[in-house]
This record gives structure tokens, sequence and C-alpha cells, in this order.
């Protein structure tokens, strides 16, 4: 897909490492910039993941919350032996998976299965080039559509999804984060590629990196309740 992010070069990884690891140090001696900066910069990619396991938007964004106040409370754990964003997007991961298991059963993987072979995918409809003044609500009807397209994925290929296609993570990045083997991402992100992908790919293209936005009010409205929890002015 056009979308896929290349893996980072590593300059740049070993700047954001070092990045990171100072807004730790710095968050440790209850920097409030500190803590906001972790939060702008980290909170659309864990509320992607949320929601790519929870489907739903407000519990996505009370996850995001929670993980990031169980986070900052165990921030002196942070040993630096993975990013940042993949110790946060794990914890964010296992609040997620928390709250889903108690609201409904465990889902054996038999059942799994059956549901994917019984995933609705929406019919994408036809656009053309258009001066028409609504394209901006246009393009946003058709992300739309991306997201319900993804929600109608099964469980197991859904949050592969996020993390490869929507979020643009790496195979090893994706495998480390979800504790799989680079092959079974592979193989997830295919079947669930042959789901979605002959509806959507040519009529999106790169505008699907701006699906399942979190930004504006919804990010500021994350970052002052966490702040707000942690006893931190802005």
């Amino acid at each position: 897909m056009t979308v896929m992010k290349s893996a980072p070069a590593p300059q740049a990884a070993t700047a954001t490492a070092s990045d990171d690891a100072e807004l730790v140090r710095r968050a440790l001696a209850r920097d409030g910039t500190a803590f906001r900066t972790i939060m702008e910069r980290y909170n659309r990619r864990l509320y992607r993941i949320a929601r790519g396991i929870l489907r739903n938007d407000s519990e996505a964004e009370d996850v995001v919350q929670e993980a990031y106040v169980d986070a900052f409370a165990h921030l002196q754990d942070f040993r630096g032996e993975s990013s940042l964003a993949t110790w946060l997007s794990r914890i964010t991961i296992n609040e997620a998976l928390g709250r889903l298991r108690r609201d409904r059963p465990a889902v054996e993987l038999a059942a799994v299965e059956a549901q994917r072979s019984e995933a609705r995918i929406i019919q994408f409809p036809h656009t053309g080039a258009s001066a028409d003044p609504e394209r901006t609500m246009a393009q946003r009807q058709i992300l739309q559509l991306v997201e319900r397209a993804t929600d109608n994925l099964p469980e197991m290929f859904r949050i592969v999804f996020v993390t490869r296609v929507i979020e643009g993570m790496s195979v090893e990045e994706t495998a480390d984060l979800l504790g799989l083997r680079p092959e079974t991402v592979k193989t997830r992100l295919h079947r669930a590629r042959r789901l979605v992908r002959d509806q959507l790919d040519k009529q999106i293209g790169p505008v699907m990196m701006d699906a399942f936005p979190f930004a504006g009010r919804r990010c500021q409205r994350v970052t002052t309740a966490v702040m707000q929890r942690l006893g931190l002015r802005d």
C-alpha cells in the first residue's frame, strides 16, 4: 500500500530514543511540560490502537486516558529497552483488552476465524474529480468508510491492520508490540487486506493516514484530563 511508512533511519531512531529518555527524566522530576509533550506526541497512535481493539470512539478515548495515568504512575519502570512509543502502546493494548474482556466473554479462535469469513465490507461509492465546495465533507465521509471497513475486520486481524496500515508501523515494530512472530504479522495483514483492499485502495490512497483522527479538542481534552489527575498545572 502506498501509505506504508518506511523504517526510520538509524540516526532518527537514536535521536528519538535520546529525546524520549530526556522527556522521561523530566517527567520523573514532575515537569508538566514533559508530560504534555509525551501525550501530544503519542496521543494519536495510542488512540488508534485502542480504537482498533474496541471499535468505539469514547471508550478508546477513556482507555488512552487510563493508559497514560497508569504509565505515568510507573514511569520509573521505563528502562528504554523498547521505545517509549512501544512501551506506551503495550500499556494501552493491555488496558483496551482488559476493558474488552470485562464487557464480553473471551472469543475462541475458531469463532474468530468464522467471523472473518462473515465480515461485511462497505461498498465504496463512485467519486470523481469535482469542484464541489463540499469536498472536505466528502473526504470525511470517505474516511468514515475506511473506519467502518476497518471496524468490520475480525479482532485478530484488525489490530494488525491498524498498526501496519493506518499507523504505519513496520512488521518488526508490530510483532514486538503484539508479541507475535513477524511471519504471523504478515499473514494476518494479508488476510485483512483481502477484506478491504479491493474496496478502498483505488479510492483512498494517501488520505488513509488521516483516518481515526485524534487532534484538536479531543487531543486537548485527554491531555488536560490526565494533567489534572496527576495534579500538574499547564
